[in-house]
């Protein structure tokens, strides 16, 4: 029998997202500090606009991206409501804390591409981390959902959209070159934050019709220990009722079903489709 999870109380589980808010914060402050700023890598963000502002009048990075956020944070409460929240606040004022109480630390590289794939990643490890903490870091962020809201464009688009105008800007300010340092410093960041929401266990739902279900159903419960879902169906070509076993796996686990229905129905018709989130008993996410 499968052990169930200790389940936190609220109360711990809000200071735990709490931490994840502050901690994501940290980790994009250090990216943008020892990669990201000492190279020019202005990859979209309020933290792109300041490195830029940065390079044409010296200001402080942090005090720039306080500047912008406070107001930005005001319009997204003005224009989309209070959903924001307290966490959501202090992700928008701790990265600035955080960028001011490291800016004395030294570059890790004066090389731009290692600088633009490795602070893409830290800054997709930081932002997964704070929407872990069911928060953000406010930022352009806010508007683009204004845009979203008042333009009925999709929501990534309009990301789009600010984190384009920032990198096109990066390259009339800096180089071309810079600019295109950001876009992979973008999308490293995209890819990481896709990583730490989901993580590295990926599943596999398997869609499974045969003659001998009854006998895959009974392999797949107590061989490999896992759910199955019976769903009706109607063939197309004989207009005839089946039925369909739907099950959801660890990759892992695949090789071994596979051989399970093989062995009992060679001429069983199997689909496999990638599963990025499960959720519910026996899986974790």
């Amino acid at each position: 029998m499968k052990r169930r999870r200790r389940t936190l109380s609220p109360t711990w589980q809000k200071v735990i997202e709490y931490v994840y808010v502050v901690l994501g914060a940290a980790i994009i402050a250090l990216a943008f500090n020892v990669l990201l700023l000492p190279n020019h890598i202005a990859s979209g963000g309020v933290s792109g606009i300041s490195t830029i502002i940065n390079y044409l009048t010296g200001w402080t990075p942090a005090f720039i991206q306080w500047a912008l956020n406070i107001p930005l944070f005001i319009a997204g409460i003005f224009f989309l409501g209070y959903q924001f929240g307290i966490k959501t606040f202090i992700g928008t004022m701790t990265v600035p804390l955080f960028v001011y109480l490291t800016q004395g630390l030294e570059p890790w590289t004066k090389e731009p591409l290692v600088a633009a794939l490795f602070g893409g990643v830290l800054v997709g490890i930081g932002l997964g981390i704070v929407f872990r903490g069911k928060a953000s870091t406010g930022g352009t962020d806010v508007v683009a959902q204004i845009l979203h809201r008042y333009t009925h464009l999709s929501l990534g688009i309009c990301v789009a959209l600010i984190d384009g105008l920032v990198v096109i800007s990066a390259m009339f300010v800096f180089d071309i070159e810079s600019g295109l340092y950001a876009l992979i410093g973008l999308f490293a960041t995209s890819k990481t934050i896709d990583l730490v929401q989901v993580g590295l266990n990926q599943s596999k739902t398997v869609l499974i019709i045969s003659n001998n279900q009854e006998a895959i159903r009974e392999a797949i419960l107590f061989k490999i220990d896992r759910g199955i879902t019976r769903l009706s169906a109607k063939g197309g070509y004989t207009d005839e009722d089946k039925q369909i076993l739907l099950c959801v796996i660890a990759q892992r686990e695949f090789s071994r079903l596979r051989e399970v229905v093989k062995e009992i129905d060679p001429t069983a018709f199997v689909v496999v489709m990638s599963a990025s989130e499960v959720m519910g008993e026996g899986f974790t996410l």
